[in-house]
């Protein structure tokens, strides 16, 4: 095997955010549920000798070092791996959207080298390390939709009933950093059950970084006014600018001119990632 192509990277949406509380260090303790969408990138590897890597941008120019080169580096340095790769990107996802996208990148970087290089690394193996390239990878390692706890590492898989979501993404982005650091934010929501979510999946709870996100940037304001515009209670998702709203069955979504500067996409859920099973599970 020398080529892997069309290899594809989703995001996500999370159906609630909430921060419960701080650790000592400055880490917030949150509360989430992450759940994968088809609006994916698209990631293309193939195999290069003497451990040489490179990337190739084919839509929008990514940093010099984005998280895919350096999953490829950490794989290599965990490994010993003296093989390469030449891995080439369609980006779609878009940055600092709160969907994910830089992580569940340099998660299916990692899943896709694991196999091209014939390492043979297990999910846990990976996802041990993915933690140290951002607290997202390993739900994307994991591949299935999930209640998130703590800084992110506690994953609880999760059944998510399929449906439809219009996603609206602002050409403003957001900060999680300048988020998490304004003076408004609270920090002291209740902690939740993973049985309220069972019971009421795409109406619970709220993000809490929402208040300060329509304070900081306008567009995430005006994305939210959108959908309520059309009948549909939108939401944050993560700590970027994009927002959503479950579009209910049989309702069409109508052209909205004042969303002309935004990205606007109808996306389905997914049940499980697309490279399920790629690395052994460990269960």
């Amino acid at each position: 095997m020398h080529v892997l192509n069309d290899v594809p990277a989703p995001a996500k949406l999370n159906l609630f955010l909430h921060i419960v509380g701080r650790r000592a260090d400055g880490y917030h303790l949150l509360q989430s549920a992450f759940m994968l969408i088809d609006w994916q990138d698209t990631l293309h590897f193939e195999l290069r000798p003497h451990g040489q890597l490179s990337r190739e941008d084919l839509t929008i120019p990514l940093p010099a070092d984005d998280l895919i080169l350096r999953a490829a580096r950490l794989l290599q340095a965990h490994t010993g791996c003296t093989k390469g790769a030449h891995i080439a990107v369609h980006k779609e996802i878009p940055a600092q959207a709160g969907m994910g996208g830089g992580s569940s990148d340099a998660a299916t970087c990692l899943l896709a080298l694991n196999r091209l290089w014939g390492l043979g690394l297990s999910v846990a193996q990976l996802a041990a390390m993915g933690v140290q390239l951002g607290a997202d990878v390993p739900f994307f390692l994991h591949g299935h939709n999930a209640w998130v706890e703590g800084i992110g590492e506690n994953i609880t898989p999760v059944q998510l009933p399929p449906a439809q979501f219009v996603v609206i993404k602002p050409n403003a982005g957001l900060e999680t950093a300048k988020i998490f650091a304004h003076p408004a934010l609270r920090r002291d929501t209740k902690a939740a059950t993973i049985d309220g979510l069972a019971r009421t999946p795409y109406g619970f709870g709220h993000n809490a970084l929402q208040a300060v996100a329509e304070q900081i940037c306008r567009p995430v304001r005006q994305a939210l006014e959108r959908l309520a515009a059309q009948g549909l209670q939108g939401k944050m998702t993560g700590s970027g600018s994009a927002v959503f709203a479950l579009l209910p069955q049989g309702q069409i979504w109508q052209h909205d001119p004042d969303l002309a500067d935004c990205q606007v996409r109808i996306c389905s859920n997914l049940d499980v990632h697309p490279l399920s099973g790629w690395a052994a599970s460990d269960n």
